[in-house]
């Protein structure tokens, strides 16, 4: 009877560890290495490669979503650019910036605002208004705003991204091989250390995409498409769960730069992928592409880049762009912006960008609200500006336009990059207490539509901002004028001495204020092999930048909010940025566009 009971044993022993080998062979069969991609492959690396295979449990990239700590609600906020990142990395490394490195809609995203709200908000988009009137001393004018909440009734707690099918397009072109905080068509650049080590666009970029896909899980798909002057297929769209994820991280750190550009075949290449999976209602379809864009003009025709991205987007396929150094080409990406389900972002620090991830990855893949259209009933009102909204040029007298809203974050009692702003002109002199009249229509994004109405009035004073929220979006809004307008001054005498780019404070303040601009932009550079401009601050615009800076920190002293130090830090490198040796010399007043 001992030994059958034995005997019983050490037949159960054998048959658990045949199921537990059975189930470790299936594991080595679901997760497999699908890179196709093979140009820069070795026999050492696939030898390495190899060696890792089964092991991808013990180290796993997919990260568990976190808790719900609180039940505080999400808030919303515009798509487009998302930082200001490439501006202030320009002037760092001793650059001209380009004027599209700084938005509003991108240096709103900087800061929490309050947003006016009172009440509950039950609704996925909430609308809440405030209003303010000053008194412009530069302008000599009295100027009135009404700011824009951008609220959401859903919890912290309950929101969740919807599975992705998710397609990382990749520069691979020659370009993507210099370093990050030079001009690639420069012959020579400034250099300043990043992470500890100079590294090229190209590093910089393939770590960005390994710390995002750390982010997806299982459910997800997948897939990766390279582009140099031609367009591959690197990895099939396919599930994450059944990809061997640490052979996938080291085919992509391994990725070199080569050959020329051609942005639209990379993306019709990453469009390619979706053909492979169905469109279904509970994904969220998105291209992720990465570049450090330098294309000619050409890539905004209809077939071209940004053409494609509009009809990608037509067929619910969104985008992100993710651009990677000094050189990044901001002027393109904002018409892209402009895209349904479209936003953009930079890279400046592989570690950084990381920690905007853990934070921003499920908000920055997931729109929530589409076609939002919000009109002004009024006889005496109309919608002079907008600020904070890549679709500022959209506007009419009447209508403001936003073609998406994605979640953000709400601490509680503000909401990250949570207004846009409005400037409205008023029709007439004579003093008025009616009420404004505003409606806003929008859509899900199941395409279910809503409305809101509500109606505002300016109160009887000369000076009053109804909270802080509107006082600090014309603050920034404020910085971001000055800057665009010192931009497009400096930008024309970049290589010419242009008289008007040197005028005194008291002409430059008279419309340094003013965005839309009073006077044309330069014409821009039809080539994409756009060599750098050194950083030069004139000596108007010093005396002016001085002026003004004073403004700027008794407004912050009074809001009491140390975030808006970061615009005031940057102010104060473009006053003591000293003068170059190489400025003016002889150079002569050539230039020949008029109004």
């Amino acid at each position: 009877m001992k030994h059958l009971s034995i005997k019983l044993i050490l037949l159960l022993l054998i048959l658990n560890l045949t199921c537990l080998s059975a189930m470790t062979k299936k594991t080595l069969v679901d997760e497999f290495d699908d890179w196709e991609y093979n140009a820069t492959a070795t026999t050492k690396e696939s030898s390495r490669r190899m060696s890792t295979q089964g092991t991808i449990k013990s180290m796993p990239l997919t990260m568990s979503a976190p808790s719900a700590m609180t039940s505080k609600n999400i808030g919303l906020a515009v798509g487009g650019a998302k930082d200001t990142n490439n501006f202030k990395a320009n002037i760092d490394n001793g650059y001209l910036p380009k004027l599209d490195s700084i938005t509003y809609e991108g240096q709103f995203y900087n800061h929490y605002f309050d947003t006016g709200l009172q009440g509950e908000c039950k609704a996925l988009f909430c609308p809440s208004y405030s209003s303010a009137k000053r008194f412009n001393d530069f302008l000599d004018e009295e100027e009135y705003f009404l700011s824009v909440g951008l609220n959401s009734g859903i919890e912290e707690g309950d929101f969740k991204r919807k599975k992705l099918n998710l397609v990382v397009v990749l520069d691979i072109s020659g370009s993507m091989g210099s370093k990050f905080d030079a001009y690639h068509y420069d012959k020579a650049g400034s250099k300043i250390n990043h992470d500890k080590v100079n590294k090229t666009k190209m590093t910089i970029a393939n770590e960005a995409i390994v710390a995002m896909l750390s982010h997806l899980k299982d459910e997800d798909k997948v897939g990766i498409a390279l582009f140099d002057h031609n367009a591959y297929r690197a990895k099939p769209l396919r599930l994450v769960g059944n990809t061997d994820k640490l052979a996938i991280r080291d085919h992509i750190l391994a990725l070199k730069q080569r050959g020329g550009t051609n942005w639209s075949a990379g993306y019709a290449e990453g469009l390619k992928l979706f053909d492979e999976v169905d469109l279904k209602e509970d994904y969220e379809n998105r291209i992720i592409f990465l570049t450090d864009a330098m294309p000619n003009r050409g890539e905004l025709n209809k077939n071209k880049l940004f053409g494609m991205a509009k009809s990608a987007s037509d067929k619910g396929i969104n985008t992100t762009f993710i651009g990677v150094g000094v050189d990044f080409n901001n002027d393109l990406v904002e018409y892209v912006s402009k895209t349904k389900g479209a936003n953009y972002f930079s890279v400046h620090s592989s570690k950084e960008f990381s920690k905007l991830l853990d934070k921003e990855f499920d908000y920055m893949v997931t729109p929530l609200v589409y076609d939002l259209e919000l009109k002004l009933s009024s006889l005496d009102y109309n919608i002079e500006a907008v600020y904070g909204s890549p679709e500022s040029d959209l506007a009419t007298g009447q209508i403001m336009k936003i073609n998406t809203l994605f979640p953000s974050h709400n601490d509680g009692m503000e909401t990250k990059g949570g207004v846009v702003l409005l400037k409205l002109k008023k029709n007439s002199s004579k003093e008025t207490r009616d009420k404004l009249e505003l409606n806003v229509l929008y859509t899900d994004v199941d395409g279910k539509s809503f409305s809101n109405s509500q109606q505002v009035s300016f109160k009887n004073k000369n000076v009053y901002y109804d909270n802080d929220g509107i006082r600090k979006a014309i603050l920034v809004s404020d910085y971001v004028s000055v800057m665009k307008n010192w931009l497009i001054d400096s930008r024309a005498a970049c290589n010419d001495k242009v008289s008007w780019a040197r005028q005194q404070p008291i002409d430059i303040q008279k419309r340094c204020m003013i965005y839309p601009p009073l006077h044309p932009e330069f014409p821009r550079i039809v080539t994409w092999e756009r060599k750098s401009c050194k950083l030069k601050v004139s000596a108007g615009y010093k005396k002016f930048l001085q002026i003004f800076r004073k403004l700027y920190v008794k407004e912050m002293q009074v809001l009491g909010d140390e975030s808006l130090n970061k615009e005031a830090n940057i102010l104060n490198l473009l006053i003591n940025q000293k003068r170059s040796t190489h400025d003016d010399g002889g150079a002569t007043d050539d230039w020949l566009y008029k109004k």
